[in-house]
């Protein structure tokens, strides 16, 4: 039993250390909470936004296996959002009680300060992971930023109408980006990524089931979480 001791205090050494709530402050002064995982200083960043409704407990599950992947990770609470998972999304609830606009295209500034935030702890190029409307965002503020590496983009679609349209933003577009959908958002997404060349872009749809919207579809509760994991995991090696 006095061997389990140690063994039991560096297991939860090791949790307390890769995860941890941070904040820091968009453009309009917001806080912005976020949950970091980290297992290794050293290791590159995915910064993680959720979906409509969500909150960072969209990533719960996730975010421990991109740590296995060998990425360190940092799950961003948006100002348009709620609760899931049993996890409150505390910007949202900050920005409703100071009377801030809490549009989809509004979180734009929130995730510029999440790019920023972990550029300043690494100086390492960031992959974006969004979900949703989260998703196309994350195309639109990757297109030239010399912080971005890539973009992880499930389910992205025209959110912003009339204030933006996505596809049209994605002209000259500059990174590699892996986009994986539903099976019924499959011809949508093709006709949304036209304007990025071919080189660039992964699309992915499943082919055991339907899938789901957004990045549910890496959750175990999605029957077809292992066809997107494998697609996923053959993406990170590409770049």
């Amino acid at each position: 039993m006095k061997k389990l001791i140690p063994v039991l205090l560096l297991f939860i050494c090791y949790n307390l250390k890769a995860q941890e709530i941070v904040t820091f402050n968009a453009s309009d002064g917001l806080t912005v909470t976020a949950t970091i995982y980290e297992a290794n200083e050293t290791s590159p960043y995915i910064i993680l936004f959720h979906q409509a409704g969500y909150s960072k407990g969209e990533y719960k599950e996730t975010a421990v296996k991109l740590l296995k992947l060998g990425y360190n990770c940092l799950a961003v609470d948006l100002r348009s959002g709620g609760e899931v998972n049993f996890v409150q999304n505390e910007t949202a609830n900050l920005a409703k009680q100071k009377g801030l606009s809490a549009k989809y295209i509004d979180a734009e500034k929130d995730m510029t300060a999440a790019i920023e935030y972990v550029w300043n702890k690494s100086k390492k190029q960031v992959i974006l992971f969004g979900s949703s409307y989260s998703a196309s965002l994350s195309l639109y503020i990757a297109k030239g930023n010399s912080k971005v590496k890539a973009v992880i983009a499930f389910s992205p679609g025209e959110y912003f109408k009339p204030d933006m349209i996505i596809k049209d933003q994605l002209i000259n577009f500059d990174k590699q980006v892996f986009v994986a959908c539903s099976q019924r958002e499959f011809s949508y997404m093709a006709d949304l990524l036209t304007n990025i060349p071919d080189k660039l872009k992964t699309v992915f749809k499943p082919q055991e089931g339907p899938g789901e919207h957004g990045s549910k579809c890496l959750w175990k509760s999605c029957p077809t979480s292992k066809e997107y994991w494998l697609a996923l995991s053959m993406f990170f090696k590409k770049i």
